[in-house]
Formats: C-alpha cells, sequence, structure tokens
C-alpha cells in the first residue's frame, strides 16, 4: 500500500477517535469533558504507525490537520479549537524535530503533547462557557445544559484528568510499542 493511502487511512481512523469520543456525550457530560484522558490509549497506535511511514516532517500535522480541516467543513471548530490543535500539533512537530524525527524517542516525546489534542475540540466548554450551553440546548435532550454546568465548574477534576492524561500516554505508547513491532523496528 502506498504512503499516502496509509497515512489517509490512520487519519480516517483518528477522526473515527473524535467522533467516538465526541459522541460518549450521550452518556453524561462529563465523559464528553474528560474522555480525552483516556482516547490516547487508541491514538497512539495511530500516531506511531503514522510517524513509522512519515519519518519526516508530518505526521502530526497530517493526523490533526485532517481532523481540523473537516471540523472546519463541518462547523465543529472554535477559535479554542483551532488555537489548540495548532499549538499542540507544532509543539509535536518541534519535539520530533529536536529527537530527530525517524526515532521511537521522537515518537514517544512528541505524542505526550499530541495525546491532548482532544482537549482542544472540547475547550469550548471553558473557554466559551455561555456559546457551549446555548448549543446544548439546541442540539441535546432538555436538561443536558444543567448537567453541563457541575462539569464545566468542576476545575479540580479538569486539572486531575488533564495530569492523568500524561500517564496514560506514556502507558498508551509503550503498548503501542509492543504490539507494532514493524512500525517501531522502522524507527531508529
Amino acid at each position: 500500500m502506498k504512503p499516502v493511502f496509509k497515512v489517509l487511512l490512520m487519519a480516517l481512523a483518528y477522526i473515527a477517535t473524535f467522533i467516538l469520543g465526541a459522541t460518549s456525550g450521550i452518556i453524561h457530560p462529563a465523559c464528553y469533558a474528560y474522555v480525552g484522558a483516556v482516547l490516547p490509549l487508541l491514538t497512539a497506535f495511530i500516531y506511531l504507525y503514522t510517524c513509522s511511514v512519515i519519518r519526516g516532517f508530518g505526521a502530526a500535522t497530517a493526523l490533526n490537520g485532517f481532523v481540523l480541516v473537516i471540523f472546519l467543513i463541518a462547523g465543529e471548530a472554535d477559535k479554542a479549537y483551532i488555537i489548540g490543535t495548532v499549538c499542540l500539533t507544532a509543539l509535536a512537530e518541534v519535539i520530533r524535530y529536536f529527537c530527530k524525527y525517524d526515532t521511537l524517542k521522537a515518537v514517544r516525546w512528541s505524542f505526550l503533547p499530541f495525546a491532548f489534542s482532544f482537549f482542544a475540540y472540547t475547550s469550548h466548554w471553558w473557554f466559551d462557557t455561555e456559546g457551549a450551553l446555548a448549543a446544548a440546548v439546541e442540539e441535546m435532550r432538555p436538561g443536558y445544559d444543567q448537567l453541563m454546568v457541575p462539569v464545566i465548574h468542576n476545575i479540580p477534576v479538569l486539572i486531575i484528568v488533564l495530569v492523568l492524561t500524561l500517564p496514560v500516554a506514556i502507558l498508551a505508547m509503550r503498548l503501542a510499542e509492543r504490539c507494532l513491532k514493524a512500525s517501531v523496528s522502522k524507527l531508529k
């Protein structure tokens, strides 16, 4: 399979994780707000494989860029998401550059900021609370906005979840390395 098709396949898998995370809010607003802490368990595999295909600049850019373009087209991208995604993607690419693109070390370290990408999508709850609550009134079942309020105002839990994302990302990358040995073998 050609590298372009491999990357496109990974981009489709990556957007599927975003959709999975976003639809978790159907269960409860807390699921939507905090699912970003466990999504690295899926995205680590996608990211590692993509980095083994793109052993230079562009792995994080291809994945987050694809989702960003799709979300812009769908009207799902707000300022907080765009800024957060661009910053996290740039940080991941800079880390890969300084750690040498084609090394496992670069993949491991660059995955740490990349793992927070879903939180850029959910950040509108905290940066545009009024808009998020208004959208919930229009789009979700009656009373959903009232379920969102305690989640939005519980900043200590948000901080804990954000901090827990780091060990989850490290564990997820180690699992991905064990499962994707052929991809790991392409890296130094």
